[in-house]
């Protein structure tokens, strides 16, 4: 064990508590049992095989209000893998769930035996056909197949609230749909083609004109099942036209058995019947879409009415208007909301019984455009709207940031009107759809049944397809609670299906809470068809069990979780996922939601449980050393939850108190700390220039293990030589701005060979190219943006550090009037924002007169316009840092990119590089996990210049993809420097 080695003990919850009724058992403590972990290590190998209780626990969360405990998960890499473990299944008659997001409200994607993760190894974009069609493989999340099609002027039918994490796979085996899918553009009716795995093994692509003949011969029974059933179901002209009076609405409840009247053949039917199997059927393993249209003209508005029933009453009139999506938001949800960056605050003070529309109007062109906008203003006339808070506008607009707004407020639903849930409180989101005219009707119903059950009601849906969505917040620890949650379903479901005759399930599909009232909409006969339909494909019942078909009456109310309070940072979080894709650590160790649910199961435990010591052991490496701490979650987290700062706080509490003093005394030593870091750069490439590089990798490696590894940085060949000594020569006189180079551009030098001018160069040149000069302080030695010690969790040294910089940058700035110009994004948003909880009061008043610039958002907005380029390169790829995300300057790289090649590209693949200052060369496996897929896009061509806006980020894309990034403003500096010079 390392000299320095955190005690995990550090991390033990503090707080008494008393042992949860849905805790992990102590039985469970070891992980995966035996023979089952060495079997399937034995048939897929080690890396495939999650077997480690830390493991089993982060997958039994989802979105869901279900908590089931697998006894094992595995990671396959292709079909080959999947095979084999159904087959594995069925020799040892175990049950399999397929997830991959792990989005699904109602538990589809959680299992009780093998659970296999399909997201990991199974991504991917084919465009085909000039973007009238794509491949698309089932791990791939919706809004990065939209990425890839937007180039071609197309994207996907399904439009789920989710897509920045729900997966392709995961749309179409739950037939999800969204704001304007409808009935028409969902994955039922865009699915031109698709291949997956049935129960047994066999492989189905029903693009093969050879399908149908393959599985007769393979499968003889299962086709003869199939041909038997839809000629049975034909037979009954009843049920034929129930089944087709069902999908006149949106209908996820059940089986498609429209499967059999629309397909011919076996695989035809199959085709259909993998729509909203929810992975009972088989694993699809790739997708093929027919894709649509991406009108990019674009006219919205947000209208306020007095009540529910008077928005409602407006749907039918933009129905009519040709509106491509009608949303509805109740009082409630506009109130949540605010908790959404970019909402107006005073949306908090909205009467209760306001609800609002959401409008929006597609067109391919200008005149398509005006004609919507002509007709929307008709509708308009007729309507009694209400102004209750002064942000309110009741306007259409095709302000592109304004409707921006707008989605991003309604497609935070879930996650904002349940992150403001009681603390401890369960989450249940449902879904029904009625005949879009009697909505206004429901919307009555639905309220008045929440407030008679003693529910705060939330109401929000796809009102022009009759979809409304509504949230129940309980204990779940208490059984009062739930039997009051059991009551509200039963009167729920009688009032959908017998005064409505409307759908359990829009689009959320069946599983584990509506399962056990499938046969209350379908009806006894239509039901008995779905459970022969699954023997007929499943006979021994290897997939998802009581996943659609549950004959227990209370089905809904088993695995039910409990949320124990945990750090005030991440209590309101529900567990969406959503923030996952943007994690670094998704493929190596665990992502913001799985340190979130870790961090419950520890509250669930009893103090000292062999379950917490086992959640603890892990919980150092996987969830804290490789956290980036980029805090790119809290961009994709509706409500901001920002678990980077968690993970932050908890590498405060393993320090002991002499760690942190040392901390403190180099932040007090700065100015001798850097001057011995660029010597010791210096040493280091000297030594690396002479073949010393592996000798440098063996020394720091095996320092790292005698001493701590989150400790000693490990020796990267990629990283540049010292910078220089002296930094270019400046005039505080006539400056139009003061610059500050941060601490990493004053260590390391830039990239070599052309064209061969330092940063801090390039900056100074071209501000004073533009007629603005910068001055460069004589004394920013020994001062830095206090990043270093805020990201490790060193109190002392960030509070040290970050008052020193405003002081300084206070000064330097005569109080303000100059604006401090950064050269490092993650430097300008550091001073800019992260200093501040830890400045005295005094200080935080001279921060306020500061005003922080990002050097590019300087050359863009300022520079850039009084700048002649007299040279231009073919292509660049650029890659935004986290920072820029933070702070909103990624349009500003860019402009600047595009300003200097005549090609830009940014891969769609790009995230969060993950070197996170020195965090790349303390754990070098975050950052290869990282940039992989970026790095793999990057590397699928050639490009004549690689930019980025950060010294670090640059290094760890260099180490990425074998080529030199260097700052765009070197780029700029170069593509604007006279002819001849």
């Amino acid at each position: 064990m390392p000299l320095l080695e955190p005690d995990p003990e550090t991390l033990r919850p503090g707080t008494a508590r008393a042992p949860a009724p849905d805790r992990v058992t102590d039985g469970s403590a070891a992980g995966t049992p035996e023979p089952l972990r060495s079997e399937l290590t034995a048939l897929l190998g080690p890396d495939k095989v999650l077997w480690k209780i830390s493991d089993l626990v982060r997958y039994a969360s989802d979105a869901s209000p279900y908590r089931f405990l697998p006894r094992v998960v595995l990671v396959p890499e292709d079909l080959d893998d999947v095979s084999a473990i159904l087959s594995y299944a069925h020799g040892k008659g175990r049950e399999v769930v397929f997830r991959a997001a792990g989005t699904s409200l109602n538990g589809q994607a959680q299992g009780e035996d093998i659970l296999v993760d399909v997201r990991r190894h199974w991504t991917g974009v084919e465009v085909l056909d000039d973007g009238a069609r794509a491949r698309i493989r089932p791990g791939t999340t919706v809004l990065r197949a939209n990425a890839t099609l937007a180039r071609y002027g197309r994207l996907l039918g399904p439009d789920p609230a989710s897509a920045i994490a729900c997966t392709v796979g995961g749309v179409v085996a739950n037939n999800a749909s969204g704001m304007t899918a409808g009935t028409t553009r969902n994955s039922y009716r865009t699915l031109a083609s698709l291949t997956f795995v049935l129960p047994s093994g066999t492989v189905v692509d029903t693009a093969d004109p050879a399908a149908d003949e393959e599985l007769a011969h393979a499968e003889p029974q299962l086709c003869a099942g199939l041909l038997a059933l839809k000629a049975e179901i034909e037979a009954d002209e009843e049920l034929t036209a129930r089944i087709r009076a069902k999908y006149a609405i949106k209908n996820t409840n059940g089986y498609r058995l429209d499967a059999f009247l629309d397909g011919a053949t076996p695989v035809q039917i199959l085709r259909g019947l993998m729509v909203g199997s929810e992975g009972t059927f088989g694993f699809i393993s790739e997708t093929v879409f027919d894709t649509l249209p991406l009108d990019r003209r674009i006219t919205s508005a947000l209208l306020f009415f007095p009540s529910l029933t008077a928005a409602a009453a407006a749907v039918p009139r933009f129905n009519e208007a040709g509106a491509i999506a009608v949303e509805l938001m109740d009082g409630n949800t506009l109130r949540a909301s605010v908790s959404v960056k970019g909402v107006p605050a005073d949306w908090a003070a909205l009467p209760r019984e306001t609800a609002a529309l959401l409008v929006e109007f597609r067109a391919p062109d200008e005149a398509g455009q005006e004609a919507f906008e002509e007709a929307a203003a008709e509708v308009m006339r007729g309507l009694d709207l209400v102004v209750p808070a002064a942000s309110v506008t009741n306007a259409f607009t095709r302000d592109a940031g304004t409707i921006a707004g707008y989605w991003k407020a309604r497609k935070a639903f879930v996650t904002a009107v349940g992150g403001s849930r009681p603390s401890g409180t369960t989450l249940i989101t449902e879904d029904f759809a009625v005949p879009p005219d009697r909505l206004a009707d429901a919307c009555e119903a639905l309220l008045e049944l929440q407030s008679r059950h003693g529910f705060d009601a939330a109401v929000a849906g796809h009102a022009a397809h009759g979809n409304l969505h509504f949230l129940l917040a309980f204990d779940a620890a208490r059984p009062d609670d739930v039997e009051r949650y059991d009551a509200f379903m039963q009167e729920f479901c009688a009032l959908v299906v017998d005064r409505f005759d409307g759908s359990l399930k829009a689009e959320h599909a069946t599983g584990r809470n509506i399962a056990p009232f499938l046969e209350r909409e379908w009806g006894p006969r239509a039901t008995e068809l779905m459970w022969r339909t699954k023997q007929v494909i499943d006979p021994e019942g290897v997939l998802a069990p009581r996943i659609v078909l549950d004959r227990d009456p209370r089905a809904h109310l088993r695995g039910l979780k409990t949320i124990p309070k945990v750090e005030a940072v991440a209590d309101p979080c529900i567990e969406c996922g959503f923030c996952e894709p943007t994690c670094p650590s998704e493929d190596l160790t665990t992502t913001p939601r799985q340190r979130i649910v870790l961090r419950r199961e520890m509250m669930r435990q009893a103090d000292g449980s062999p379950v917490e010591a086992g959640l603890l052991d892990a919980y150092g490496y996987d969830a804290v050393d490789t956290c980036a701490g980029d805090s790119t979650c809290k961009l994709a987290c509706p409500v901001g939850i920002d678990t980077g700062a968690m993970m932050k706080g908890f590498r405060h509490l393993r320090h002991t108190p002499r760690e942190e003093r040392i901390a403190a005394l180099t932040a007090k030593n700065f100015r001798v700390v850097e001057a011995s870091a660029r010597l010791a750069v210096a040493a280091g490439n000297a030594i690396g220039e002479r073949g010393g590089d592996r000798l440098l990798e063996s020394v720091t490696r095996l320092a790292r293990r005698a001493v701590r590894p989150d400790l000693v940085p490990e020796w990267l060949p990629q990283l540049p030589g010292r910078a220089a000594r002296e930094l270019p020569r400046t005039a505080r006189a006539g400056a139009s701005a003061v610059y500050y180079p941060a601490c990493v551009n004053r260590i390391f030098a830039g990239p070599e060979g052309p064209p061969g001018t330092s940063l801090a160069e390039a900056l100074v040149a071209v501000s004073e190219r533009a007629g603005k000069p910068v001055w460069i302080p004589e004394d920013v030695a020994g001062t830095c943006c206090a990043t270093i010690w805020h990201s490790k969790g060193y109190d002392a040294g960030n509070r040290i550090m970050a008052n020193r910089i405003v002081e300084a940058a206070w000064g330097w700035t005569a109080g303000g009037a100059l604006p401090l110009v950064v050269d490092a994004s993650s430097c300008t948003l550091g001073i800019a924002e992260e200093v501040v909880p830890y400045l005295t009061e005094d200080n935080r008043a001279l921060h306020r007169e500061l005003t922080v610039v990002d050097s590019l958002v300087w050359a863009a907005d300022e520079l850039l316009p009084e700048l002649t380029v007299s040279r231009r390169t073919g292509s660049a790829v650029v890659h935004p840092t986290c920072s820029m995300e933070h702070l909103g300057d990624t349009e500003q790289l860019r402009v600047l990119a595009e300003a200097c090649a005549d090609e830009v590209t940014v891969p769609d693949d790009v995230g969060c590089c993950a070197f996170a200052g020195d965090r790349g060369m303390l754990h070098k496996e975050l950052t290869d996990t990282a940039t992989a897929k970026e790095a793999a896009e990057v590397n699928s061509r050639t490009y004549d210049a690689y930019l980025s806006a950060n010294r670090m980020c640059e290094i760890g894309m260099e180490r990425a993809t074998g080529h030199p990034y260097r700052s765009a403003l070197i780029e700029l500096e170069r593509a604007t420097r006279p002819r001849g010079r």
